[in-house]
């Protein structure tokens, strides 16, 4: 048990504070409105996408389970693994290079958890239970048949868009149309999918109706990153303490000079984290902007100028009149980050339409023939990446070489894959050590559209 001293005396310190349940004003003005454009903008992308399909591909999938992803309609395997690695490397950068530049501003604007909350499921409870005083009025209340009404109401609503949401999620995952067979087809046969939907529905459930912000300031290290990140340049939403302080209410007959905050606290009533913008710059702080609607609509009353509360660098806000305005780091990251998407660029349109694997037949050695030939067995592996059926054949780089079919197989279908065997000859009089580097390359419509590298063994000819 913890201890701390107080007035010499020594008293139990409480091991865990009980949580203090956030009622959020709810928010209106200018930057509210065009947030509210980005996110509408963003659920009417994510619950549509799923349907789109390009080709007969799906706009957007990440089939895990399968290991095939589709993007834009192309479709990529497990061969293409480079491709995504320079993929997750570009928004890492675009993650570091936004939060140097603007904060957490991600965090307000685009992040799905903040996006479903504030105009979702928070508008929900707005428009059922009232504005915060309403919501806390209501919660400390006694019991009634009036607020059991109003909580079923809010809890089966909020439990049938999560449970929306999760068969959306689930259609990235596995593709619209198998999403389509779990929904239609008899429930005994996609057992194991239908659990799947219900548990994924009572995470959202929790996370949006009782985890809420504890998401963006506990379990998202991206808000811990930030600190480390961010420096006087980075811009941020911040308090201009400069000019707010000292705060105080306005009364007739004042002589003391004041800042221009009234310490209306209109600011702490409107964040969904339940911060106070005016202790300067915090973890917890999203930047939804929610705070600087609010203390603008104060100055327009008061007749002071608006953005007490705006988008400042700490720069600013600490030494405004020496404070320079650098870009260094933000150039730096710019650059690494169009370096990056430059090979990422030119790996996409490099991609060859067929993926393939080419070794040695796993156990075997190689033969010498009575004619004076020497073979090795090998085994390739082939996966159609296209949007249609291919023809193709198997063909030596090294005119010296010969390629003899085991199972003869010229066609793939879209999507699909095959295992060939065949042995590859020589004459022995053509092996000049004992292993060296030989390549094939796979022939559609007389173009060469993959060439794979494997290795021949053979004892040199002594003659």
């Amino acid at each position: 048990m913890g201890t701390v001293a107080l007035n010499n005396e020594t008293k139990p310190k409480p091991l865990k504070e009980k949580r203090k349940w956030i009622y959020a004003k709810k928010p209106k003005g200018t930057f509210y409105n065009y947030r509210q454009w980005v996110g509408y903008t963003l659920l009417l992308f994510l619950f549509g996408a799923p349907f789109i399909k390009i080709d007969g591909n799906p706009f957007l999938m990440f089939n895990i389970l399968e290991r095939k992803f589709s993007i834009f309609g192309q479709m990529f395997y497990p061969q293409d693994l480079h491709i995504f690695v320079f993929g997750m490397l570009i928004v890492m950068v675009c993650v570091v290079l936004f939060t140097t530049v603007f904060g957490r501003i991600w965090c307000g604007w685009t992040c799905p958890q903040t996006v479903f909350m504030e105009l979702i499921f928070r508008r929900i409870e707005y428009l059922i239970e009232g504005d915060w005083i309403q919501q806390k009025k209501l919660n400390e209340g006694p019991d009634s048949d009036k607020r059991a009404w109003k909580k079923l109401l809010k809890h089966s609503i909020f439990y049938a868009i999560s449970f929306l949401i999760s068969n959306i999620f689930l259609a990235y995952i596995i593709g619209v149309d198998e999403l389509y067979k779990i929904v239609s087809d008899p429930l005994d046969a996609h057992i194991v999918g239908f659990i799947a939907i219900l548990l994924f529905s009572f995470v959202f459930y929790g996370v949006f109706a009782h985890v809420r912000e504890y998401v963006c300031t506990t379990i998202c290290p991206y808000g811990r990153l930030q600190g480390v990140l961010m420096d006087d340049q980075s811009v941020t939403v911040a308090y201009d303490v400069n000019r707010g302080e000292p705060r105080g209410k306005l009364r007739k007959g004042e002589t003391q000079v004041l800042g221009d905050c009234i310490d209306c606290k209109l600011c702490v009533q409107v964040c969904p984290t339940g911060i106070d913008i005016r202790d300067g710059l915090q973890m917890e702080c999203v930047s939804c902007t929610a705070c600087i609607d609010a203390c603008d609509e104060v100055m327009v009353k008061i007749n002071k100028p608006k953005r007490l509360i705006g988008f400042y660098s700490m720069g600013q806000i600490v030494d405004n009149k020496n404070f320079k305005k650098k870009n260094v780091r933000a150039i730096a990251y710019s650059i690494v980050l169009l370096g990056l998407m430059s090979v990422f660029v030119a790996m996409i349109f490099s991609r060859t339409d067929i993926g393939g694997r080419l070794l040695r037949a796993k156990g075997s050695t190689y033969q010498l023939h009575e004619d004076g030939t020497v073979s090795n067995l090998y085994t390739l592996e082939l996966i159609n990446k296209a949007n249609k059926e291919m023809n193709f054949v198997i063909e030596p780089t090294d005119d010296r070489m010969k390629i003899k079919m085991v199972n003869d197989i010229h066609m793939l279908k879209r999507e699909g894959h095959a295992t060939l065997s065949f042995f590859m000859l020589t004459d022995r009089v053509n092996v000049e050590k004992y292993k060296q580097d030989v390549k094939v390359n796979v022939v559609s419509d007389g173009k060469v559209i993959e060439t794979l590298k494997t290795t021949f063994i053979a004892p040199p000819d002594s003659k």
